[in-house]
Order: structure tokens, then sequence, then C-alpha cells
């Protein structure tokens, strides 16, 4: 199967670029070993070994066959249902979007919509489900060897000024890393209902960029279990923490920060002892070796995983609602300028 990557800022260029490079070298078997083809009106890569860069997905087109190519979408989720419904209208069915699905309920539904017309078999991207630390936490809430499961706490903390100062690919902090939270919680809690929300604005100087500081949420789920999920994006530390409370225990992990490294690490407390694993954990390598076998595959193999992914959306979409009123993009432009400036 060839590849066509739509957008090539940060998840374009610097996750999936890299991590196609590794999933080809690793399964040589599942991919064309033709150049992958990437596009992006507003930026331009020089082309090199194994890439071959256009500016629309319109000529990207004619260099592929849609039957035989899986699109990544990596532009910002704001612009999604427009990216979607241009590459279907190409004639491209297999899709890799990147996290979250849309911004909001209404474009989930235009996502939905162009999904059911066009045939569209759609993955959203969800390293953390394919994660060895995520495997291990669930074994041991299923597994019920520290007791039943009473809370989840999600921590992802990093610091994000140069982007959203210059770059506001992103409507607001609950779309940058909650979608991996919320998923996470959902796989490890069952369904949920958000109890609360809150979110901060990014400040630097005199300019304010709304809603890009930090956010943080609250989910009930139907097993009981409660769930507290939070996203510093002023902070001076990269952590991505997830604890869970047993009734005879305790397990704290760590996902790996960035793609500098692949290993996750898990400390589990209880019947007196402290056990301490460090696992190989290259999560988006993997996911995409699945998402691409499945795309093999006839049907709708990612069916659920769109349903899952349209479900974190939803919650987000109720947080986002409950901590502010939706942003208008031409008051947030103008909330960029600086106030000396005003």
């Amino acid at each position: 199967m060839r590849t066509l990557v739509i957008g090539l800022g940060r998840a374009g260029a610097e996750l999936h670029l890299p991590v196609l490079a590794k999933a080809r070298a690793a399964a040589p078997g599942l991919f064309s070993a033709e150049p992958v083809v990437a596009c992006d009106p507003r930026r331009v890569l020089a082309d090199r070994p194994g890439l071959v860069t256009t500016a629309t997905a319109a000529e990207a087109a004619k260099l592929l066959d849609p039957a035989r190519t899986a699109v990544h979408v990596c532009t910002p989720p704001t612009t999604r249902p427009e990216v979607i419904g241009e590459i279907a209208e190409l004639g491209f069915r297999n899709l890799v979007v990147e996290k979250p699905l849309a911004s909001d309920t209404d474009d989930l539904a235009r996502i939905a919509r162009l999904r059911r017309r066009h045939g569209l078999r759609i993955a959203v991207v969800e390293p953390w489900q394919m994660s060895s630390l995520t495997a291990r936490l669930t074994e041991l809430v299923r597994g019920g060897e520290l007791g039943e499961a009473r809370s989840v706490s999600i921590v992802q903390n990093k610091p994000r000024f140069r982007r959203s100062l210059t770059a506001p690919s992103h409507p607001t902090a609950f779309d940058v890393e909650l979608p991996h939270g919320v998923g996470l919680a959902l796989r490890l809690a069952g369904s949920a209902r958000v109890t609360h929300a809150a979110g901060s604005d990014l400040a630097f100087g005199d300019v304010v960029v709304p809603r890009m500081g930090g956010a943080r949420l609250g989910l009930r789920h139907n097993s009981g279990v409660r769930a507290e999920i939070s996203s510093d994006l002023t902070s001076p530390v990269r952590e991505r923490r997830v604890t869970v409370e047993f009734e005879r225990g305790r397990a704290v992990g760590h996902y790996a920060v960035s793609g500098d490294d692949d290993h996750s690490q898990l400390t589990v407390t209880g019947h007196g002892r402290r056990e301490h694993t460090v696992l190989r954990d290259d999560s988006l390598t993997e996911w995409v070796l699945r998402a691409y076998r499945l795309f093999r595959g006839t049907g709708d193999p990612h069916s659920q995983g769109f349903a899952f992914a349209g479900d974190v959306v939803r919650l987000l979409s109720v947080a986002k609602n409950i901590s502010a009123e939706p942003v208008v993009p031409s008051a947030r432009a103008e909330s960029r300028t600086p106030t000396g400036a005003r």
C-alpha cells in the first residue's frame, strides 16, 4: 500500500513521516516500495529519497492509485471535515486521521456523513491503545490482583509556548493532549460522563492565548470509577503519568514523553511489595503497522475504533462547553494582539 500525508506541520513532518520510515523498515511487505507522497500548501519540504512532495492533494492524487493508498490526515482538527471531504472526492477511501477526530460534535457529524456517503475506512490515531503500558494496566484492572479499581488520575504536562504563540493549530488545550487521556480512561474503566471541567489561558508577557494554557476534566464511569485528567501546557517539565488506585494497591505508569525514546515505566505497589518495570513501548509505530494490516482486510475493520474516537470527541465537547463558551476565531485573533498594541 502507498502513503499520502496531508499536512506537514509537527504531526505530519515530525511524527508520521519518521514513524512511517520505521514501519516500512519493520514490515516492508505492508508498504509499497515507491516513495511516500506528501503535500501542504502552507509548507514546502524538499524532495528527498523516499519522499515526493506536491502543493495540493489534487496534484498528489495524479501520482497515486486511491484504491492502493492510505491517506494520513495531519492537518489541524478544525479543518478535518474540509480535508476529508476533498480527499474523498478525489477517490481515496483509506484514511489515517490524527487525534482528535473532530474539534466538536458538529464536525464529528459532518465527518460521519462523509464516511457513510463515500464508504470511508477511517483509522483514528490512538497510540496509547497499542501501548505496552496500557496493556499491563488493563491486565491489572481486569485481573483483580489488587482488588477493584477506585480511581484513575492522568497527567499530561509539557511546555507548549512556541507552538501556541506562533501556530494556532488547536482551538483549545482540550484538543492537544487530553484525547489521549480520555481514551485511556475509557479503555481502563469503560463508558463515562463528564462531571466537571475547567480551562485556562496561556499568557506570556502581554500576549494571552485564550484557552491554551491548560485543561482538566473529571469523569464518572458507569463502573463506579472516577477519573481526573489534566494537562498543563505551561509546565516547565514534560510528564505523561497515569495513576490507578485499587482497593489494595496502586499502579503508577509513565508513558514516553516524546519520540526521543520508546520506553514506558510502571511501578506497582501492593501486598507489601513494590515492583518497578521498564517496558519497550514504541506504541505509535505498532499502531501504524496494525492500521495498515487492517486496511488489507475487507469491510471496515476500523469501525470500532471510529466509534471509540467519536465517544472521545463527545466527552471533550461536553468538557469544553462546561469550561467556556466556544471561541470565536475573529475574537481569538484579536486577543492575540499584544495589549500594548491595541
